[in-house]
């Protein structure tokens, strides 16, 4: 495929970078529920507004897209992948929400910083996806059978998020890479406005804003080893792969601000990502399981594909179902 959509798409998401730290977060504030969800509404318009145009660029095949190997080749099932991606990144994000509250509550980050530091671990997450991305997609394109692995992990991560999903019990502070941190700059004994290192004494010191980034980004890494497999159940193809991944990343500050005082009142939530994880990883491994059938009894290539229209029923529809039983519920305990 042409270089030239993946430029386009890193100019557009840039320019959107620059204009929301440069021209509307300029100043230090805190951000309100309102203000984050116009926030959050904007994010998730411009996501599906850039689904308009994926449906053009790969029904007409412009600069070549839809031709490479692995990718989706027509407008409609590049669409219906990229919107399930995206949906799916936002369902396994929310978890990654409970995490940053956690976190700026052991660092005791003030209101009017998160945001700060939300961008800047929003723009390392990019570049780690990014990264991360790349590397799938070349060795599904080598090794086939990694797809069956992906599948095998998101199976065990699917129960792991159903039964013993909580992050209660962990510290940010046993943080592997805040350890390594200390042991090379010293550390500030309080926040210092918005700086992330202060030099005093002729020496640099790291400040807790700084050390909640570095937990705040770990922390994100460690997420995408769930999503980004997730995704690869959905579609092989890089593009929709990273854009539906990145549009999703856009949002999570705002969503942040919407959701993170209320998030837990969606108590089924854990059991819809649970769900979706169980039925990407399914996804994956019914080719393996056609293979070795083939092998076993010598057959003429049997197989079966889910249609892509039921990976985008099932992500809305246990996300929708998860939401209404979590407010159903909180209604009726407060009745009683």
């Amino acid at each position: 495929m042409a270089i030239t959509p993946w430029i386009l798409f890193l100019i557009l998401v840039i320019f959107l970078l620059s204009l929301d730290l440069g021209v509307f977060n300029r100043k230090t504030h805190v951000i309100g529920t309102s203000e984050a969800l116009k926030w959050t509404l904007f994010w998730i318009g411009l996501a599906l507004l850039f689904s308009v145009a994926i449906y053009f660029m790969y029904e007409n095949h412009w600069w070549g897209i839809g031709r490479h190997d692995g990718a989706d080749d027509d407008g409609i099932t590049a669409t219906t992948n990229y919107i399930t991606g995206y949906l799916i990144e936002k369902a396994l994000s929310l978890d990654n929400i409970a995490v940053i509250a956690m976190v700026f509550a052991a660092f005791r980050v003030p209101l009017e910083f998160q945001h700060r530091v939300l961008f800047w671990g929003i723009l390392g997450a990019l570049i780690f996806r990014g990264i991360m991305i790349g590397i799938g997609a070349v060795a599904i394109a080598q090794f086939s059978w990694v797809l069956w692995i992906f599948g095998a992990f998101l199976i065990f991560i699917a129960f792991k998020t159903t039964f013993a999903g909580d992050h209660d019990d962990s510290n940010p502070q046993d943080n592997v890479l805040l350890k390594v941190a200390k042991k090379f700059m010293p550390v500030t004994e309080k926040i210092e406005g918005m700086h992330f290192f202060l030099k005093i004494d002729g020496k640099w010191l790291m400040t807790p804003l700084f050390l909640a980034l570095i937990v705040v980004e770990s922390s994100d890494i460690v997420f995408a080893v769930d999503s980004i497999p997730a995704i690869f159940a959905i579609t092989t193809d890089p593009f929709i792969v990273f854009t539906s991944n990145i549009f999703a990343i856009l949002g999570l500050r705002s969503l942040y601000f919407v959701l993170a005082s209320i998030l837990e009142k969606f108590r089924f939530l854990k059991y819809a990502i649970g769900l979706i994880l169980a039925y990407v990883g399914v996804k994956l491994l019914i080719p393996a399981a056609y293979a070795l059938y083939n092998l076993a009894f010598d057959t003429q290539h049997v197989a079966f594909h889910l249609p892509n229209w039921s990976s985008l029923s099932v992500v809305a529809g246990s996300i929708f179902i998860s939401i209404v039983a979590s407010i159903l519920y909180d209604k009726q305990s407060r009745k009683v």
